[in-house]
């Protein structure tokens, strides 16, 4: 494990914003929660290998035994509590770790392609709608609605995953309607205006990326070529293994060497390496600081990345809410669950969460 030079405090660093063995109101609703995700898990992982005639019996096995380290860790809380922190973080990696276990590397893996495909169709679109938005702090303001809009598309999320089973026309746009008007519930949008307004651009971002398709392809590209065009170069940080629809950095080198022709700024940057993508340790749909691989470590370091961006609620919300960093960060995401919005101070289902802090 390496810990990264961004970390303020390396030490005492703790990714997760909620501990299930000491919040007794939010462990009555996450055990309860988990217990369902994993039936919805259990009939993707046998559908997406339904040409195998032990999937199911394979899925029932992974139900099974998620379901049993579950209970493990709700009977423990008594003795735990206190002493070691149990996340939601660590509740959605095990639904990896077993998924794997059992012979489901990828179950999303077709959803996936799907999307990536229908977005990259999309993205010269896109891009011109930004184009034509000639104030600065309104065309940044529409490139952070795309990047919150753009991360509706979470089908780990049981409210977005009815509504993108329902209506398979349910876009960018639609999405952007959804969004919470602002003031939003976190808002620090201003500031972060404020700070595009000063004559100095960041030297190097690193993006922290969520979802495939419409969250990757028309909310972060659109974000991360308008920080190439200030003369910020950009590293992209994708998980390194497969989490639910989480886009991986091998399938996002592949989208971008699709993408990138579609922009002059776009292919510019990745043949000079000025967009680059790392992968960011994670095999889980949460973010972990102390586990970055010593390779984006060192690009950190070496490339004096001096602003972070997160985005998505496993990676900002369940984890890294209350972190702070040596360098200044920004925090996206759109809360997907009720409850989360309502312990955060909010009342409204896709509540928005963009925090932006100085160093």
């Amino acid at each position: 494990m390496h810990s990264c030079t961004i970390l303020q405090d390396a030490d005492n660093y703790q990714p997760d914003t909620l501990d299930l063995n000491t919040d007794a109101k939010a462990a009555a609703y996450w055990f309860p929660c988990f217990r369902e995700l994993v039936i919805k898990q259990a009939k993707q992982a046998a559908s997406s290998q339904a040409d195998d005639a032990t999937a199911e019996q394979r899925a029932a096995q992974f139900q099974a035994a998620y379901l049993q380290q579950l209970d493990d860790y709700q009977n423990n809380i008594s003795g735990n509590s206190g002493k070691v922190v149990l996340g939601t973080s660590e509740l959605l990696k095990l639904n990896e770790t077993m998924l794997r276990r059992f012979g489901f590397a990828d179950p999303w893996l077709r959803q996936k392609q799907q999307e990536n495909a229908l977005a990259k169709a999309r993205l010269k679109q896109r891009l011109q709608e930004i184009d034509a938005i000639a104030d600065e702090d309104a065309r940044w303001t529409e490139l952070v609605r795309g990047v919150l809009a753009g991360n509706m598309f979470d089908w780990g999320a049981q409210a977005i995953a009815s509504i993108l089973e329902q209506d398979s026309n349910f876009g960018l746009h639609a999405a952007l309607d959804r969004i919470e008007e602002r003031p939003w519930l976190l808002d620090n949008l201003d500031a972060w205006l404020q700070r595009l307004r000063r004559p100095s651009p960041h030297k190097c971002a690193a993006i922290f990326v969520d979802n495939s398709g419409v969250d990757v392809v028309l909310g972060i590209l659109p974000f991360a070529r308008e920080l190439l065009r200030r003369g910020t170069k950009v590293l992209l940080c994708a998980n390194s293994e497969p989490s639910l629809n989480d886009v991986t950095s091998r399938e996002l080198s592949v989208l971008l060497d699709d993408c990138a022709c579609q922009c002059s700024i776009l292919e510019s940057a990745w043949r000079s390496n000025r967009l680059l993508v790392y992968a960011n340790g994670q095999s889980g749909p949460c973010l972990d600081m102390r586990t970055l691989p010593l390779d984006l470590c060192d690009a950190i370091t070496a490339n004096e990345t001096d602003l972070l961006v997160i985005e998505g609620m496993g990676r900002a919300l369940h984890t890294n809410l209350n972190a702070h960093f040596n360098c200044e960060t920004l925090k996206l995401a759109v809360i997907k669950n009720r409850w989360l919005a309502k312990y955060l101070g909010g009342d409204k289902m896709f509540a928005v969460i963009c925090k932006y802090e100085h160093s």
